[in-house]
């Protein structure tokens, strides 16, 4: 499964406090980026979890687990 932030992110950071393992603030662009290529299956929930209360719909999931 693999996660992506869009540029839709408001950058309310409400992932990265939901899932800290999975996301991180990027002070730069000002919005939230994914730390790995193919999320580890102990966080699949959390991010999944992420993507559904996102209010902007920013977070994308893509694989068989989506």
């Amino acid at each position: 499964m693999k996660a992506i932030v869009t540029k839709e992110c408001m950058g309310d950071r409400r992932c990265n406090e939901l899932c800290p393992e999975v996301f991180e603030y990027d002070e730069d662009e000002l919005k939230s980026t994914v730390k790995f290529d193919e999320i580890p299956a102990e966080y699949k929930a959390l991010v999944i979890q992420a993507a559904e209360e996102c209010g902007a719909d920013a977070i994308e999931i893509e694989g068989e687990d989506a």
